[in-house]
């Protein structure tokens, strides 16, 4: 009856422990979440990033610490009040047009593939997902983004990171922008 016990309570606390760990692993794990000021929008970033404040560019950025080129930003433009992120075009159409006028601009030493891009719909809204190689002088970097419009803006969250660390955070950087949400 004792060895019975004593089977029982390891059973029990391994249970525990493999429940736990399920937990810690979900779609949040590793992530804090922001939400600006107005209550508008909010989104998840890494743990242990820190956020910097740049003038004449993004809303928000946070980069890693041991990483510094490691960064999400988060960029609001106006469009009209009437248009639809379907308005602007196709996925690859606005994805085409990101890489030229931001992430590829002529004159700025980059060159940039759109990889992959992607429709997908998450409460009421429909967001574009969109995937880059870029090509910079020194270094390859890969870029995820996720596009969506709402209320005459145009919300555009990305993630950046050197090619050579790509495999190993990739899961979390498509964690990262699929985690947009408007909140208003």
């Amino acid at each position: 009856m004792q060895l019975f016990r004593s089977f029982a309570r390891l059973l029990v606390c391994g249970l525990l422990v493999f429940a736990l760990g399920a937990c810690a692993a979900g779609p949040t794990a590793g992530l804090q979440s922001y939400q600006s000021p107005d209550g508008r929008f909010a989104f998840l970033y890494p743990t242990g990033w820190t956020q910097v404040q740049v003038s004449n560019g993004p809303r928000v950025v946070f980069h890693d610490l041991i990483h510094s080129d490691e960064t999400v930003s988060l960029m609001i433009n106006n469009v009209d009040d009437k248009d639809a992120l379907t308005d602007l075009g196709s996925a690859v159409a606005v994805g085409e047009r990101l890489r030229r006028e931001v992430i590829a601009t002529a004159g700025s030493g980059r060159t940039a593939e759109l990889v992959e891009a992607g429709e997908r719909e998450a409460n009421g809204h429909t967001f574009y997902d969109l995937e880059y190689a870029v090509h910079l002088e020194d270094r390859d970097r890969h870029e995820l983004a996720t596009v969506v419009v709402d209320r005459g803006r145009l919300y555009t969250l990305a993630t950046s990171t050197n090619e050579e660390r790509w495999p190993k955070v990739k899961d979390l950087c498509s964690r990262v922008v699929r985690s947009l949400n408007l909140l208003v």
